[in-house]
């Protein structure tokens, strides 16, 4: 078949019912299967696109759920806890493990914190979590790196680091200095030493060490959450989140 049928042959649930009439019928040679023949059939039938574009989307999905899930079985969890690259806490011998790479600046982040606040509060003693850098300055600008740079400089007071970290994460407006400064004074952070240690070459690295990890392990997005070892893309509710840490 020619690549373009083979893709609706990789039809999933949730298609549309057309879609599969329309596999059907050129699998028994009652429809052209070449692919311009196909894309003019489907000019003349343009209901059939939003299907197909969403079952193209599916298997593109699937293929990158795939590499990202041989990616996390080839380096292990244990790279993700990391404290060169991650703020981690909890118990060590946890057996469920949360890791999510943020980026301050990002409203789906943000959207989540409610529930990554809730369940922080109620598993912060039989959980391992992970927090881990991953701004994306292409859409969030300046303003991501340096909320990035003030959380790396903050992990060196961690007694505080919890505080600050969501105080940052529920802001609405692009993170700024002043923000850093006030919500680090609210958190009973040294804010002199915040500043002192942003400036660190050490912070650069870390944060460089964090991106790169986000790559090698496929994350293109925030927020992306690791769940007992499972990859999972995209904004969290209570229930998504709480399904998904049963597994």
């Amino acid at each position: 078949m020619r690549p373009f049928v083979t893709t609706l042959a990789g039809a999933i649930g949730g298609a549309m019912l057309a879609v599969a009439i329309v596999l059907t019928m050129a699998q028994k040679g009652l429809l052209p299967i070449n692919d311009r023949q196909m894309q003019s059939y489907l000019m003349r039938h343009p209901e059939l696109a939003p299907a197909m574009m969403g079952q193209a989307q599916a298997l593109d999905d699937l293929k990158q759920q795939a590499a990202q899930t041989a990616a996390l079985k080839k380096i292990g969890l244990a790279v993700f806890f990391d404290p060169a690259i991650a703020f981690v806490t909890g118990p060590a011998n946890a057996k469920k493990t949360l890791v999510e790479f943020y980026d301050y600046d990002c409203p789906y982040c943000r959207a989540s914190l409610p529930t990554v606040r809730k369940f922080y509060d109620a598993h912060k003693n039989d959980t391992r979590f992970s927090f881990i850098e991953f701004p994306i300055k292409q859409l969030h600008g300046e303003s991501a790196i340096l909320a990035a740079r003030a959380s790396l400089a903050a992990r060196r007071q961690p007694a505080h680091y919890m505080d600050f970290h969501f105080a940052l994460l529920g802001q609405e407006d692009s993170i700024t200095e002043d923000m850093v400064y006030g919500e680090a004074a609210k958190a009973g952070m040294d804010v002199a030493k915040l500043k002192a240690d942003m400036a660190e070459p050490g912070i650069e690295k870390a944060l460089q060490s964090s991106i790169a990890l986000a790559h090698k392990v496929g994350v293109d997005g925030t927020p992306t959450f690791v769940l007992n070892g499972k990859m999972r893309p995209g904004a969290v509710d209570d229930e998504t989140l709480a399904d998904a840490m049963k597994s």
